[in-house]
């Protein structure tokens, strides 16, 4: 069997997306907690800000209102369903103790995210990984933290300028990782953005053998609705 080549996230992220989504109601407070009790290590959502201000976990940023469906950022807290968590109530029932991805879809609520978790889980902020599909949107982040993980997260189809060159751009920009679906991923494209000293982190992993193989050929973090499968290849290949 081949031998795990070194990451540069010691040990690798296994990131429960949307929560235990197989398992649970996805973006629910149980399915995050159901996560951690299935051995993560990482947790992973999405951000939007409400009319009121407050930052809450949801996938589509969209809730239904009647016959239709209604932004979350017209709505205020109150008039959000029950089931959809703020950022703060989701640091209250789960702790700190993990990584924390967060999809950025609503770009306005990226500095709130940052001055949430910097009042309620200061020791969170090396562990927080704030990803958006373009490395430009995430730059006005870096000047409110330098603990926060930022990444970009796309497709190796959409970077035209080729790997290499993206590598260096991220490593100039202050942008910390990329995520890639999992098939743009080998072995070679791993030790590329690792020899810029950024992270490399791997999205949409279903299969236990793709688990395995990523990890194996040095990946920071995956990205799994199956967190069972996720951890068995986790225990298997990382120990």
């Amino acid at each position: 069997m081949q031998q795990r080549l070194p990451s540069l996230l010691d040990p690798p992220a296994a990131f429960a997306h949307r929560g235990a989504r197989a398992h649970a109601p996805e973006n629910t407070l149980a399915a995050f907690e159901l996560a951690l009790k299935l051995g993560s290590n990482g947790l992973e959502s999405d951000v939007w800000l409400t009319s009121d201000g407050e930052v809450v976990l949801d996938h589509d940023g969209v809730v239904k209102s009647g016959l239709r469906k209604r932004p979350i950022k017209d709505l205020s807290r109150a008039q959000l369903p029950s089931h959809i968590p703020t950022l703060g109530e989701f640091l209250d029932r789960c702790g700190s103790g993990f990584h924390l991805s967060l999809d950025v879809k609503d770009l306005d609520a990226g500095p709130s995210v940052i001055s949430v978790v910097s009042e309620a889980a200061p020791d969170l902020l090396p562990r927080l990984w704030l990803c958006q599909p373009t490395w430009e949107s995430l730059v006005p982040l870096r000047s409110l933290s330098d603990d926060v993980k930022l990444v970009e997260s796309t497709r190796l189809s959409r970077i035209k300028d080729g790997p290499e060159r993206r590598a260096a751009t991220l490593r100039e920009q202050g942008i910390d990782a990329i995520n890639l679906h999992h098939s743009d991923w080998n072995g070679g494209m791993v030790a590329l953005f690792h020899r810029f000293d950024r992270y490399a982190l791997s999205w949409d992993l279903q299969i236990e053998r793709l688990l395995s193989e990523h990890f194996r050929m040095g990946i920071d973090g995956v990205f799994s609705d199956w967190v069972d499968r996720m951890m068995d290849a986790y225990r298997q290949e990382v120990g």
